[in-house]
């Protein structure tokens, strides 16, 4: 109790916290974590529906890709030099161990610096990710690994939906469990997209650097890293030739390759100064990487068809081989080179890219009025007319020209032109107004030769009409290994195009006189196997040995009246010897009619033609259409002693040597060679004279020209090579004044000066015999008869002549012979 005159002590009362409050926190608490509860629930819920869809891939497949991977087939010379690429996509898969540590750091710390501790899905970078696009207002960062991107790439698509995404996830989780980190990086740095085709860190270096992986310097691993993440965009500025590094103008290429470098260094792989070294140094990008592998795409085409034989198209896609094949660089060179020299010297004659003649400013009007005549209103698809100069412009580097009141613009920038124009001159230093060329209606593309209709083609999108140069002939060389049957050169055009025409192997073309060794050779199988005598008199079917004598004067066989097309003349009495070096035809159609053209058909398809020939008489002359590689290879035949094998393009796969396939005797050794004896004379006194005067080594060999100079040929062998020859225009138009001797034996004679050809001599096997012989009967030498009239000639054993001729002055009306010929 408080004493009278004291304060009373103030008591201070504490307010009890409301319950309602405490009750609003309480149930607020339970509401988030039952949220919270759902949210995971429903999350489970969904990741173990999505986790179950029987039509979500499974990651085992990842293991089958990272084991056999889709790889480019790289095409190799014999000297193990690439020439061509196989397959669809551009990639050659490393391991591991062949990829070096700075280029796997450069893509972690590019794409996903926490790959090596994260199991698949790195939570804490996605909610970074997500922070940051969410102040940004848009997505300035991505959240996917490098497995989540293994797994989007290779196993779903690129659909942005709340599904794909959490299958992503599933996905990356398992990914992580059924393969190890490395394999993981593995596969993602062989699958990975560089542009322009091309997959995966090996081919990048070389698409980008011209260089192996393993060479790779730190700037250029940055620069590899930096790509995938716009790879069309960037190649096309890397490529364009205007970025070297960083400067003045935007490069964000260059911008990505610092970001990098910057990475780099916060990961500690690379000093700072090391990124300031790499990022200041020029970029040295390789212009044209796979120049060298497109200089020979004939040979890229044969490798396919040889490795897909029997196989399906898409068999290719995984092989990843190394295919080495017989093709010699060296010769490839000279015959392409050798082939280009021939056809410009044919059309400096035929004025083909050239004035045919020249128009006075005066009769310019005259003159397009007769082209008018002559071309009849609109010109017509893959026909040539002549076109009058009217204008030409040096700076555009083309000309205008008039076909007959029908006026165009003719283009000579394009690399076409660079055939008629060796010297670069500009477009007046070759032409002048007035001068009259051969032209044909462009495309709508412009640059090719017309191929569609003229209403439909004749102009170009800038509403003009195009016409180009017509096209000079074509050509096509194959130079083959006599013994093996490798083929060591194949040109197939002037300039050969990848997906082009090769015409060594696909052009379907009239041999002619290129065919006749052919008859011979079944008209001296028949004389050996009735072991008859030459110019027996008893016989009633010609007896044909070289000796043989047949008369060649005009005649008409079954309304078939054939000429000498390369002779020009009929001789008389001749020799089979000099009636094939002197290629002549009635003598030709002689054979044929005497041993059945069926049995010619028969001979041919033993040797090597593969082509359908009709049994008519007119295979005298050549007339069903070959493939030059088959031609080539039936001469192959004959100078390899009469032993058939198919030409062989593919030496080795994979350093594994391909299968010899055995070669088949198809004629007797006698019969090969007393063939390629007489083709000997074709080269030393025949129509291909000019080779045996320019060459020294023994060659045998044989022209060809079909009617009209349509084809010309000429196939020369030794024994260690068979090199053949052909020229024509592609749409079979004539070549007037032209013949083999004069368009495909001139090819022939440059290709074997460079290789040098040996000097030895064929084989000769057993069953072949000599014998003198008189001139002009061919039969044998009578004793004393002087050297000029008698000649050695050689037979198969038995088919000699046996008979003696008189000596001269005894000549009987019985023995002579009529329209005597001396060679």
């Amino acid at each position: 109790m408080a004493k009278p005159g004291t304060a009373k002590p103030v008591t201070k009362q504490v307010q009890k916290p409301r319950r309602g409050w405490i009750t609003v926190v309480k149930w607020l608490a339970i509401v988030v974590l039952a949220l919270t509860a759902i949210g995971i629930g429903s999350v489970a819920v969904v990741f173990w529906m999505y986790g179950r869809d029987p039509s979500l891939p499974t990651v085992e497949k990842l293991r089958d890709v990272l084991e056999h991977p889709k790889q480019i087939t790289k095409v190799l010379d014999r000297n193990d030099q690439v020439i061509g690429e196989l397959g669809a996509e551009r990639r050659t898969a490393v391991t591991f161990d062949q990829i070096p540590p700075i280029v796997v750091d450069s893509f972690v710390a590019a794409e996903d610096n926490n790959f090596w501790n994260h199991g698949g899905v790195d939570y804490f970078g996605m909610f970074r990710a997500f922070v940051a696009n969410l102040r940004a207002g848009h997505t300035t960062q991505g959240a996917s690994t490098i497995t989540q991107q293994v797994v989007k790439n290779l196993l779903l698509t690129n659909e942005r939906s709340f599904k794909r995404k959490i299958q992503e996830v599933i996905l990356a989780r398992r990914l992580e469990h059924a393969l190890t980190k490395q394999e993981i990086m593995t596969l993602y740095l062989n699958q990975i997209d560089f542009g322009h085709n091309t997959y995966g860190v090996q081919e990048a270096a070389h698409l980008y650097f011209g260089k192996d992986l393993k060479d790779v310097n730190v700037g250029e691993a940055a620069l590899l890293a930096a790509l995938p993440k716009e790879p069309e965009k960037f190649y096309r500025e890397l490529h364009s030739g205007k970025v070297t590094h960083r400067g003045k103008d935007p490069c964000a290429v260059c911008d990505r390759q610092v970001y990098v470098l910057d990475q780099l260094v916060k990961l500690g792989k690379i000093s700072q100064i090391d990124a300031q070294k790499w990022a200041d140094a020029p970029l040295q990008i390789v212009k044209s990487p796979f120049a060298d592998e497109e200089r020979a795409p004939e040979w890229v085409a044969l490798a396919k068809k040889e490795l897909l034989a029997g196989k399906p198209d898409d068999a290719l896609d995984s092989l990843g081989a190394k295919v080495r094949t017989t093709l010699d660089p060296g010769l490839q060179t000279i015959a392409q080179q050798a082939l280009q020299s021939g056809l410009r010297a044919v059309d400096k004659r035929h004025h083909i890219g050239r004035p045919i003649r020249t128009v006075k400013p005066d009769k310019m009007e005259g003159e397009i009025a007769k082209l008018a005549r002559a071309l009849g209103g609109e010109p017509k698809k893959r026909e040539v007319y002549e076109a009058v100069i009217t204008q030409i412009d040096d700076k555009a580097k083309h000309l205008d020209v008039d076909l007959g009141h029908w006026t165009a613009s003719l283009d000579l920038s394009g690399e076409d032109d660079a055939r008629y124009n060796e010297d670069n001159k500009a477009p007046s230093e070759r032409f002048k107004v007035g001068d009259v060329i051969w032209v044909m209606v462009a495309n709508a593309g412009g640059g090719e030769a017309h191929t569609g209709d003229a209403e439909s083609d004749q102009h170009k999108t800038d509403g003009k009409r195009h016409v180009v140069l017509a096209p000079g002939p074509e050509g096509a060389v194959v130079i083959l290994e006599t013994k093996t049957r490798k083929v060591r050169a194949l040109v197939g055009g002037y300039a050969t195009k990848v997906a082009g025409f090769d015409r060594a192997t696909m052009a379907q073309r009239q041999p002619g006189s290129a065919f006749k060794p052919i008859v011979y050779a079944t008209a001296f199988a028949q004389a050996a196997a009735r072991k008859c005598h030459a110019n027996d008199p008893n016989e009633q079917h010609v007896c044909a040995t070289p000796a043989s004598v047949i008369n060649d004067a005009p005649e008409t066989f079954k309304q078939y009246s054939p000429k000498n097309f390369e002779s020009g003349e009929f001789l008389g009495a001749v020799r089979l010897r000099t009636a094939l070096a002197k290629s002549i035809n009635t003598v030709s159609v002689h054979l044929v009619l005497d041993i059945g053209p069926e049995n010619v058909v028969g001979m041919a398809h033993k040797l090597g033609i593969q082509s359908k020939l009709a049994p008519e008489v007119a295979i005298a002359l050549g007339s069903d259409e070959v493939i030059p590689l088959e031609l080539v290879n039936a001469y192959a035949t004959f100078a390899d002693g009469g032993v058939y094998a198919p030409p062989r393009f593919v030496d080795a796969i994979d350093g594994k040597p391909t299968p010899d396939v055995p070669g088949t005797q198809v004629i007797a050794p006698e019969l090969a060679y007393v063939i390629v004896d007489m083709m000997k004379s074709v080269v030393t006194e025949g129509t291909a004279a000019e080779v045996g005067a320019k060459l020294k080594a023994p060659i045998a060999g044989k022209t060809g020209t079909s009617n009209e100079a349509r084809n010309t040929w000429f196939i020369g062998m030794t024994p260690d090579y068979v090199i053949g020859v052909w020229a024509g225009y592609d749409d079979n138009r004539p070549m007037p004044g032209e013949q083999g001797a004069k368009v495909a034996a001139p090819v022939f004679i440059d290709i074997a000066k460079q290789m040098h050809l040996a000097g030895k001599d064929f084989d000769r096997p057993p069953h072949v015999v000599d014998a003198l012989i008189d001139r002009a009967t061919g039969l044998l030498a009578p004793d004393g008869a002087p050297k000029d009239s008698t000649t050695n000639e050689v037979f198969i054993e038995g088919t000699q002549p046996v008979e003696v001729a008189p000596k001269p002055g005894d000549v009987t009306e019985g023995s002579s012979v009529t329209g005597e010929y001396k060679d």
